[in-house]
């Protein structure tokens, strides 16, 4: 298969465009390497995938160890986008690229409209146009937001997120629901809950902490530690899109749709939660990663911060039932993992 997947040089779409590759398909590679956070980690996950020098905007460049190929692009940039569907003409789409994190939206909200809702829209667009077998797209967690129902599930409202960038990836499955129900156009949408492993991204907790419990640094533990998250490794969550790619959702029929459900569609759409099933305190964390690397964290408890929810739980079974796979990597494992790669990442 071709596959486009937009994000590669972010932490979830590098282990997908690993995944893939080693699997024989062809990777479209598509991400803007913003500077978000540090783009010298981006660089060296495309530096991994064969992309040692891709540095300029809207140049093809080919991998130096397989077929894959990758363009430097904003979504936000319709031309851009509209001939990279045309001259590659992928049978899949994973959209994992977005502006991410929470706490950034309350200060950068126009980044969230540019890429989360612009951007998605031409991707949206260019399935439109050029026909695809499965457009995967990253929702999150997030759109749960005042929900307090728990474990959270797909069958639940999402009517009240409490940050932008919740609100944005709630957009993102009305506006991939219209395209399916439109233009036939067959949509899974996945709700992330707290990703973590090796490569993992530098503005979250697990990366934080583990940095600054090497240096001795003080780490910032708010509402308390009176949290709980559902922590999912990076290797799950690769291996159940994977699984999903063959999987894509058909139109139903009248008779085969439960009124009552408010996620059942008659459109060809979907949406999965993709987490553990398993939340973690996130004081357990904290003592996960003191296990890790042999120090003791110094801990600055503070108040619950604005946009943030106390806790993540996720229903996974209706993705279980598709994929046939649940994920398996307890969190000490996971840690232990992340651990000794940013040890050896970092010369440590």
């Amino acid at each position: 298969m071709k596959v486009l997947i937009t994000g590669t040089a972010g932490f979830i779409g590098y282990h997908l465009s690993n995944k893939l590759t080693s699997n024989g398909h062809q990777v479209i590679g598509v991400d803007e390497v913003n500077n978000y956070y540090d783009d010298k980690l981006k660089f060296d996950r495309l530096k991994n995938l064969g992309f040692e020098n891709s540095i300029d905007f809207n140049i093809k460049y080919e991998s130096e160890i397989n077929n894959s190929i990758f363009y430097r692009t904003k979504l936000e940039d319709l031309d851009s986008i509209h001939k990279i569907f045309e001259n590659e003409k992928p049978d899949i789409v994973i959209n994992l690229a977005a502006q991410a994190g929470v706490r950034y939206s309350l200060t950068n909200p126009h980044a969230y409209i540019n890429a989360n809702i612009t951007g998605f829209l031409n991707i949206l667009e260019g399935c439109r146009f050029n026909p695809v077998q499965h457009l995967i797209y990253a929702s999150s967690s997030s759109v749960y937001g005042l929900n307090v129902l728990q474990p959270y599930s797909v069958n639940h409202g999402v009517d009240h997120p409490v940050s932008l960038y919740a609100a944005s990836k709630k957009s993102n499955e009305l506006m991939a629901h219209t395209y399916s129900h439109l233009y036939e156009i067959p949509t899974s949408g996945l709700r992330f809950f707290t990703v973590y492993g090796p490569w993992g991204r530098p503005d979250m907790a697990l990366f934080i902490f583990t940095k600054n419990i090497l240096e001795e640094k003080p780490i910032e533990v708010f509402n308390h530690g009176q949290m709980m998250r559902d922590f999912t490794y990076v290797d799950d969550i690769v291996e159940n899109i994977y699984r999903l790619i063959p999987n894509a959702p058909i139109r139903k029929t009248p008779e085969e749709i439960d009124i009552q459900n408010p996620s059942v569609s008659s459109a060809p759409f979907k949406i999965y939660n993709i987490g553990n099933n398993s939340p973690v305190k996130l004081m357990d964390f904290v003592y996960a990663i003191e296990e890790a690397t042999g120090k003791k964290a110094i801990i600055d408890f503070k108040d619950l911060q604005p946009g943030d929810v106390v806790s993540t739980y996720a229903d996974v079974n209706s993705l279980i039932e598709v994929t046939g796979y649940k994920p398996s990597t307890n969190i000490k494992d996971g840690i232990r993992n992340f651990v000794s790669w940013f040890r050896d990442y970092y010369n440590l």
